[in-house]
């Protein structure tokens, strides 16, 4: 296991350094300069202001050579140090933090319900294919895979924020009294948004579920249980399931990455502080040392996702070891 996690640790390495030239190389060659953003509004004469942007570009290291730039950014990088965000006049370590876990807590609960709900569901759809349970789920799963999340999320604004008045259609818990009305605040706040993802989610997962069943179902090794006079219960949950989990793996994996990647204009929608929504202010300011912080935590993030799906791998397939 030690060498497994040893050799995966090091070929991350190169593909790491290969993506983090990319995407510099990639913002370095975006149109607009974010030193003259953090130029102040009330300077007025042209010789004040380019004081203030030579001063500015050689406090980050911007009139350097792009080699020596990319070096500095990847060595500060890896202490910790993300560098100055030129739209909020603060470390990027600041401005991230709070919208990282705010999207934690949004994205664990999905994630949580998505898997309780679709799981069952879809063993239930293969089990009872072809029937009025499956039809509901089938249909359910159409429209949710054609229509997109963010129109979801609006639907249900409307619905429940301006018609019903029943709950917030957006923002955050405030005057926070450090007792368990807070849990009632963050519920209220958090209730829309986590539908919206999770049934986003369900869609899709629901399909992909009921799919590996149908096609564990037909094999030859559940005939065989079925006519040794294994129960129904025993056959599908103990052989059946066991099996469909190994394509289950991927998907549990890629809804790590997708949630965190795919929530940004539902965040946006709901006004929620988390990263996906930082990441669009951030792109519409052009705060370069945002952007780029966010998609390389992207990028690390679908590669640790691999490692777990290899994992995962390993534990539901006797035939994988970790080698």
């Amino acid at each position: 296991m030690l060498k497994f996690f040893l050799r995966r640790f090091l070929s991350l390495i190169p593909v790491i350094f290969i993506i983090s030239i990319m995407l510099f190389g990639i913002f370095k060659a975006m149109p607009g300069d974010p030193v003259k953003l953090m130029i102040p509004a009330g300077v007025k004469t042209e010789e004040l202001r380019q004081f203030y942007y030579d001063t500015i570009k050689a406090r980050l290291g911007l009139d350097k050579s792009l080699p020596e730039q990319y070096v500095r950014w990847m060595y500060n990088t890896m202490q910790g140090d993300f560098g100055v965000s030129t739209s909020f006049q603060r470390p990027v370590t600041e401005v991230i933090a709070t919208p990282l876990k705010n999207s934690i807590r949004l994205n664990v609960f999905v994630l949580v319900f998505s898997f309780l709900v679709s799981i069952p569901v879809g063993i239930r759809s293969a089990v009872k294919r072809h029937s009025l349970f499956d039809s509901f789920w089938q249909v359910f799963s159409l429209v949710g895979l054609s229509m997109p999340v963010f129109f979801i999320g609006l639907i249900f604004i409307y619905v429940f924020a301006i018609t019903l008045r029943l709950l917030p259609g957006g923002g955050m818990p405030f005057m926070m009294k450090g007792d368990w009305t807070d849990i009632l605040a963050w519920a209220r706040y958090m209730t829309l948004p986590v539908i919206t993802l999770t049934i986003g989610s369900l869609a899709g997962t629901i399909r992909y579920v009921r799919n590996a069943m149908i096609e564990i179902i037909s094999k030859d090794f559940i005939r065989t249980a079925r006519s040794k006079g294994l129960s129904e219960k025993v056959i599908i949950y103990s052989h059946a399931f066991k099996n469909a989990l190994i394509p289950v793996v991927t998907l549990v994996a890629g809804s790590l990455v997708g949630l965190f990647g795919g929530a940004a204009i539902t965040e946006t929608i709901f006004a929620w502080n988390g990263i996906g929504y930082v990441l669009i202010q951030a792109l519409n300011q052009r705060d370069y040392m945002v952007v780029l912080t966010m998609n390389m935590f992207y990028a690390v993030l679908t590669l640790s996702a691999n490692i777990i799906m290899d994992i995962g791998y390993a534990l539901v397939d006797p035939r994988v070891k970790l080698k």
